[in-house]
């Protein structure tokens, strides 16, 4: 069958199993709660959530997200509402594209989801400004999230828009809708002492002025201890089962609204996971002690497009979730907690009907039993707290394994069907594969102007901040000066120059004197501001001094956020012969954005209306890049691999796929980001537009665009996993019950290639094995023969079959290690 053909039939059956799984969804006309679940139609209930934001993906890809989402056993969905990409400025508002949140909330119905929508106005998110807009600052005597007038008239202005939006489209569940939860604020314990008593007021205001709406649904507040009633207070964190202090009311139900799969990235940072045994044991022991909901945060991150992600955040956000940026599954994390899930709905009736109770074993180790009395409905919760030993357990009558830091589920009080930390599932590795179809790049070159204070002349004595300056608009200022210096001021010897020294509050800069780039300079995450020193080769005379100062977002977290600063402040030259000269007030002109971003030159039009050059050496600072390519072969998501560039933002057809950053290294001595997603929805067939604007001296010779699979597929099995019984009534997660490789490749691809395998005890992560003390030969061969030139293949773990011919390490326990490559 044709790729096109197979795509369509793919496509065309996804939408009958959506059609047929909204059909099968209830419908809700009454949502509320009680101390043990929310309540639809009067009914307790276990939700299983997982984040996803409508404007960090695209609407083509929405289907498939959801769909994953679905079969990875979630019930809802939660995403936040995005104040400033819908009301980019005053009363002008976009719910158009990858911002119709309309659409998005229908699409989940359609999935046979719910949803949890969380208002905000402020979300924090890692999102530009924590979701505020920008004009917002420039109320007059406005103080964010507190009892302060300007603000609530704006904030309620909003939400009460946002809520009439969604009730003219019957949204909330009491309307048909799958709204069954709001959210108000967002962590606001956080900030809540910093406005004294104007924080407590706030905070009481805002739940009236929520629950004022009459949407129907129950709202909550996370992190908010003192959430006034009705609102529920819910916990956000890595183990709301140990660390959240409980709902502040005993009739309101326990709900943890961020599990968080990762830790977002800030650039310069390494590399950062959060694995699925850690992610299981804190979810199932949420649920174990009488948790309802557990949302995972992110389930996928997505993309920060444009110039929406906060202050030094990545352009790719959350991509340790389990499905990652391109929306690919994450193994074994996606399926290890499709697993929990499967586990944890055995359980149901048991966790939200029966009775609870509590043994402490030892020292690491408890038992937790919800009992139906005078039924048979009984499920367990064996727990081993010790992070380095396996321990046995009794527990009525039968003996127990218990991994390290581990729980084992029983739905029956008898039958372990899931452990946390046994993991049966395959693992993947993700590729980037040079695309063939995308052709080589072949580059055009046009360079920013450098200003001079003809071009911009002086407006200001001293240099104005950045923040107000730009007003959100663009990353990019220039500031220009003049300085005249006589003979005598500047030094004789030839081994001293003068020192230009700017200090900023943040967030980047480049320096010119007399039209000469002479560096950069930047803050982080963490001490946004910096100080930039180089020595300068003064002349004689007028010396012109033009400064590009940038952001890399807004703010989004922390009190007072209205009175946050950035940019240059004060300027002085050093090592003169008569001393430094302090230029912070030497008089300065400013000019808003690039001359590039003014005429659109991102943009295939508006690239027309400037001179492009062939590049044939590295191009100076400042300097904008254009080529073409096709649309990359096959379905695979793309991406564009900025290899030997710097800084600056990167276009796709006009559309801005977000801020690049390569040269701020993670202290492991690489970027923290070196590929950016450009969503398929972008592109053209043939010929596309792809401009950079790059900060610094870079070649874009290097530049590649890229496809993305996660073919390389792997299991890791020991030879510990007891996955428990079969009998009647219970199920175990696994479907085979002998340890054993299961490896299945993805989109009907055949294993073309065994990359690696050991018996023995291997160790590392899929995509990067390694061969530990001990080691089967025989391995690899037995490997390719049950598996090569198969969709998918089981390799079961038999001592018998790997060590014919003995064993040199008999005395541990074994590991089945393997790695494959899967393609057409």
């Amino acid at each position: 069958m044709a790729a096109a053909s197979r795509w369509l039939l793919i496509t065309l059956l996804a939408l009958v199993v959506s059609t047929a799984i909204a059909r099968g969804v209830q419908k809700v006309a009454n949502v509320t709660y009680e101390g043990r679940s929310l309540l639809l139609n009067g009914k307790r209930e276990l939700f299983f959530s997982g984040s996803i934001h409508y404007p960090r993906s695209t609407p083509d890809m929405w289907p498939d997200l959801l769909a994953k989402a679905r079969h990875g056993g979630l019930n809802v969905i939660q995403t936040y509402v995005f104040w400033n990409i819908h009301e980019p400025v005053q009363g002008q508002y976009n719910f158009t594209g990858n911002y119709d949140l309309v659409k998005f909330i229908r699409l989940v119905q359609q999935y046979g989801m719910y949803v949890n929508l969380r208002i905000g106005p402020f979300i924090q998110a890692e999102w530009n400004h924590g979701g505020l807009p920008y004009w917002l600052r420039e109320v007059p005597g406005i103080i964010f999230r507190s009892d302060n007038e300007p603000f609530k008239t704006h904030m309620k202005k909003y939400v009460q828009m946002i809520i009439d939006m969604v009730k003219k489209e019957n949204l909330f569940a009491p309307q048909g809708g799958p709204i069954i939860l709001a959210q108000i604020e967002n962590e606001y314990n956080h900030v809540q002492r910093a406005y004294r008593h104007k924080g407590d007021s706030y905070v009481q205001w805002a739940a009236n002025m929520a629950v004022s709406m009459n949407t129907g649904v129950p709202w909550v507040m996370c992190k908010q201890k003192d959430a006034p009633d009705p609102v529920i207070n819910t916990c956000n964190g890595r183990h709301c089962g140990d660390t959240f202090s409980g709902p502040n009311k005993p009739n309101k139900p326990a709900l943890w609204t961020e599990n968080w799969t990762a830790q977002y990235r800030v650039f310069g940072d390494p590399a950062s996971q959060r694995s699925a045994e850690d992610i299981s044991f804190s979810v199932a022991r949420f649920f174990s002690k009488n948790g309802s909901l557990a949302n995972y945060y992110m389930y996928h991150g997505g993309t920060n497009f444009g110039r929406t992600s906060s202050a030094f955040s990545t352009t790719r956000y959350y991509d340790e979730a389990p499905l990652d940026e391109f929306g690919l599954q994450r193994e074994p994390k996606w399926s290890h907690l499709r697993d929990l899930h499967k586990a944890l709905n055995q359980c149901k009736k048991a966790l939200l009907w029966g009775e609870s109770s509590f043994e402490k074993l030892t020292k690491h180790t408890e038992v937790r039993v919800y009992k139906k009395a005078g039924t048979n409905i009984c499920a367990a919760f064996l727990t081993n707290n010790d992070t380095k030993k396996a321990t046995t357990i009794k527990f009525r009558g039968d003996e127990f394994y218990l991994p390290p830091r581990s729980i084992s589920i029983l739905p029956d009080c008898k039958t372990v069907v899931y452990n946390t930390l046994t993991i049966v599932s395959q693992h993947n590795s993700r590729n980037f594969q040079k695309s063939i179809a995308a052709g080589s790049l072949k580059w055009k070159m046009f360079s920013e102007a450098l200003p001079t204070t003809h071009e911009v002349p002086v407006n200001s004595q001293a240099p104005l901040e950045l923040y107000g300056l730009l007003k959100d608009t663009t990353d990019y200022a220039w500031y220009t000066t003049r300085i005249n210096l006589g003979v005598r001021d500047l030094p004789m010897r030839e081994d001293i120059l003068p020192v230009l020294r700017v200090m900023s509050l943040g967030h980047a800069m480049l320096a010119f004197v007399n039209g000469e780039y002479i560096g950069s300079a930047h803050g982080s995450h963490e001490e946004k501001g910096f100080v930039f020193e180089k020595a300068v080769n003064f002349k004689p005379g007028a010396n012109q001094i033009a400064i590009l100062a940038s952001t890399v977002g807004l703010p989004d977290s922390g009190a007072y956020m209205e009175h946050r600063y950035a940019g240059p402040k004060a300027i002085t030259i050093l090592g003169l012969n008569t001393g430094t000269i302090d230029l912070s007030v030497n008089g300065w002109g400013h000019q808003v954005g690039l001359s590039g971003e003014k005429l659109g030159i991102f943009s295939e039009e508006g690239s027309t209306k400037v001179q492009w050059k062939d590049v044939s050496e590295t191009g100076p600072a400042a300097t904008w890049y254009q080529s073409k390519f096709n649309a990359p072969e096959g379905r695979q998501p793309v991406a564009i691999r900025m290899t030997g560039m710097g800084k600056g933002m990167v276009w796709v057809n006009g559309r801005s796929i977000g801020r690049h950053w390569m040269s701020y290294l993670s202290p492991l001595g690489q970027p923290t980001q070196s590929e950016y997603h450009i969503p398929r929805g972008f592109l053209k067939p043939t010929d596309n537009h792809l401009v950079v604007f790059e900060e610094e001296k870079a070649s874009p010779e290097k530049i590649e665009i890229v496809t993305v699979d996660r073919d390389t597929i792997c299991s890791f099995i020991t030879e510990y996993r007891q996955p428990g019984k079969e009998n009647s009534h219970i199920r175990t997660v696994v479907d085979v019950l002998k340890p054993g490789a299961s490896l299945n490749c993805p989109n009907h691809k055949k294993i073309v290639a065994v990359e690696f395998a050991s018996f023995g005890d291997p160790f590392g992560p899929c995509g990067n094995y390694r061969l530990g003390t001990c080691n089967a030969p025989s391995a690899k061969q037995i490997v390719e023969q049950n598996c090569l030139g198969k969709t998918s293949c089981s390799v079961p773990i038999d001592r018998e079959l790997f060590n014919k011919k003995g064993d040199a390490c008999p005395d541990i326990m074994k590991t089945l290690a393997v790695q494959v490559k899967c393609s057409h």
